[in-house]
């Protein structure tokens, strides 16, 4: 018994030893931690087309291009159009925006040219440029393999056939950056460019390529260094915030579990000091979407411990030892949480594959929370739960003990709970035509979406980002009902854009007023401008793609593992459902529809979809032990209400930690905390509610179709 505490304690003082080993580097390391232009700021660039009237294909095409280079600085960098001829790049976390320009460089200008002059491409006719290593007779050369545009190819095999020996010269901004000789005409849109000195050289040439295959030429306009949404206080303040929640969740967890509850305090612990080490290590920049995904994960973290500790309950209620129950409540409970967590890491995958700007930043700090809880809940919870019964903690009090569960009858109110959901859903729909047909929009769209006003105000002393941030950020929030307030600082001159939502005439001439009073600026010195939507086309539509995929993903897995595609379909359309109805939340509070609108989506779809797991698993569990007597009514009914607590219990501690940053958040993170409050809320109704009676009415139908 001295050797089984003994090894109990020193078990605890290792995990105890970790967690302050790995709690201390992820501490000092959280200042490395790339933070997002909504959270500490970074550089923007302006360019503008050199044609004088460009077509809106020609900018789309030139924007979507863009957006996919400048992810090499940043996944949440972010291109849009401004006005009509004018494209900006926002990148988080850069300081040195001459670096970036000259790192950039000029985009347009590139041609290819014969020894005659003739141009023989031009930019927008090669769809892609890569550096590579091609083995040649056992020799390794650096080269630059080109993929070529459908008409670029045709050209392109015509010339290389005239001007076989001789030299075609690429040519970027009117200098000569490679001259290779034809060895022969070149079909298929595919080939090489050789005699590459290093692997450096050969980069850079085929990030020249990549550069000069614009669309449009642009000239840069202007670079500014931008400031947080988030000034360094409203940081501050949403970290306190997040500890705070912690501590809460943390406590409610020991005062419902006991011991199994200090057990998961010690793996949370661990899991959060790892969380800030790989973030820092795979160099993932953090924006507010990304802290949604970080919620989902601790979310997730604690419902595995809940689904353990529920288990063990249930064993230790039907006689078993606490060791037995113990060892029994893990193995039962680790079909729902693989299932559970890997369909939400295959949604992170996929969005991150397909989805850029926030998607993919929200996608990556996921899947790193989704790996890390797994590992958190199946081996440190484990690791600590032995520890402390092997410590003298091995009274079943210390452990909770659940008998029978109250049989509740959900499936008896299905029709009023679909009705409910519908009339939800309906009520969204009525109010977004209301909006539409009153020219007002379907939803609020914020900035991001729909454009807005961008405001120029040059100030009389050159104002810190800081004082931006605190001084003058609040006066424009106040007077446009803005939440999303963008500022940027155009480098060596006082002067500071101020990006809102559209302004009226009045708001323009009010917020005019509050600079020329409260600042002392010259009324003449403020400008104003509209500027189109950042949330471009192209990447609401790699957000909708990548949904899409993930769902179908989600199906198959769900289908491959409860070998019936009635539970995979249940499982979409709750996911639907809860999607439509957070949308009537924000169609009916006119709730701004900004850049986090989309994490915020995906957020609930990641909660929910683990939530009706956690129910199917019950379900195909019991169908395994079903007796003739009970019906399968009754038998949803049972595992509903066995996971009953497990589904309340997540909610709550997953709903504190968001209610704890809308309390103490500054407005944007209030707008942000706001609908995944509501997504908390609507998913665990439907999870409890809906799912179990969807996956029962399409199962009877079944046994209906097959009688007749």
């Amino acid at each position: 018994m001295k050797s089984s505490k003994g090894k109990g304690l020193l078990g605890l003082l290792a995990i105890l030893l970790c967690i302050g080993l790995f709690g201390y580097f992820g501490y000092d390391t959280m200042d490395d931690i790339k933070l997002g232009l909504d959270l500490a700021g970074g550089v923007s660039i302006t360019y503008q087309a050199t044609k004088a009237d460009p077509s809106a294909e020609e900018m789309s095409d030139t924007v979507y291009k863009l957006q996919q280079r400048v992810q090499g600085y940043s996944t949440e960098a972010e291109v849009y159009q401004e006005g009509g001829n004018r494209i900006n790049i926002d990148i988080p976390g850069e300081s040195d925006a001459n670096s970036i320009l000259t790192e950039l460089g000029k985009p347009g200008s590139l041609v290819f040219m014969d020894e005659e002059g003739n141009t023989i491409l031009t930019g927008d006719q090669v769809k892609s440029a890569k550096a590579g290593i091609m083995d040649k007779n056992g020799i390794r050369e650096n080269v630059v393999s080109l993929t070529l545009t459908d008409e670029g190819s045709q050209r392109f095999a015509e010339a290389t056939q005239a001007n076989i020996g001789k030299l075609i010269y690429i040519i970027y901004d009117n200098a000569i950056k490679s001259a290779p000789r034809v060895n022969s005409a070149i079909t298929g849109g595919e080939c090489y460019i050789e005699g590459m000195r290093d692997y450096e050289e050969a980069e850079n040439l085929a990030a020249t390529i990549r550069i000069g295959s614009l669309s449009l030429e642009l000239k840069e306009l202007r670079s500014n260094v931008v400031g947080a949404k988030l000034g360094q206080e409203a940081i501050a303040t949403s970290l306190q915030a997040a500890a705070i929640g912690f501590l809460i969740v943390v406590l409610f967890m020991i005062a419902v579990y006991r011991i199994p509850g200090v057990a998961s305090a010690l793996a949370l612990c661990l899991y959060v000091g790892l969380e800030l080490i790989l973030l820092s290590a795979f160099e993932v920049t953090l924006t507010l979407p990304g802290i949604a995904g970080i919620i989902l994960s601790i979310g997730m973290a604690v419902d595995a411990n809940v689904i353990i500790f529920t288990r063990i309950k249930e064993e230790i209620g039907v006689g078993k030892t606490v060791k037995s129950a113990v060892k029994t409540g893990f193995s039962k409970a680790l079909s729902a949480i693989i299932d559970g967590n890997v369909t939400t890491l295959i949604a992170a995958v996929v969005l991150f594959w397909r989805g850029s700007g926030t998607v993919k930043g929200f996608a990556s700090t996921l899947a790193i929370g989704i790996i890390l809880s797994m590992f958190t809940a199946l081996f440190v919870t484990k690791g600590a739960l032995y520890a402390l019964y092997a410590a003298g903690f091995q009274d079943a009090k210390f452990y909770g003990v659940r008998k029978d569960v109250k049989v509740r009858d959900f499936l008896g109110k299905r029709k009023a709970f679909f009705s409910l959901s519908i009339a939800a859903i309906a009520i969204g729909w009525v109010f977004m035509g209301i909006g539409a047909s009153s020219g007002k929009g379907a939803l609020n769209y914020g900035m991001d979406f729909k454009g807005g006003t961008s405001t120029n105000v040059t100030f009389n002393e050159d104002m810190s980002l800081e004082d931006i941030s605190t001084k003058v950020v609040p006066v424009v929030e106040t007077i446009t009902g803005d939440p999303e307030v963008q500022t940027q600082k155009v480098a060596g001159t006082t002067e500071v854009i101020i990006k809102t939502k559209t302004l009226d005439v009045n708001q323009r001439q009010a917020l005019n007023e509050a600079m020329v009073e409260q600042f002392g600026v010259d009324a003449d010195k403020i400008t104003a401008e509209s500027i189109s939507g950042a949330v471009s086309n192209e990447m609401k539509q790699d957000a909708l793609v990548a949904v899409v995929i993930s769902t179908i993903c989600m199906l198959i897995y769900i289908w491959f593992r409860f070998k019936d595609i009635r539970f995979a379909a249940s499982a979409v359309l709750a996911l639907v459902h809860d999607v439509l109805v957070v949308l009537t939340c924000y169609a009916v509070a006119k709730w701004s529809v900004g850049s986090t609108f989309i994490a915020c989506m995906l957020t609930i779809v990641g909660y929910s979809i683990n939530a009706t797991i956690v129910i199917f698993d019950r379900i195909r569990e019991n169908l395994q032990t079903k007796t003739h007597k009970e019906d399968l009514a009754a038998l949803v009914n049972r595992s509903i209400s066995e996971t009953f607590t497990r589904s309340i219990n997540t909610s709550v501690t997953t709903f504190i930690m968001v209610l704890v940053l809308f309390i103490l958040g500054v407005s944007s993170i209030r707008e942000f905390a706001l609908p995944l409050m509501a997504g908390i809320i609507f998913g665990g109704y439907s999870s409890i509610c809906v799912t179990g009676a969807l996956w029962y009415v399409l199962t009877m139908k079944k046994k209906e179709v097959k009688a007749e």
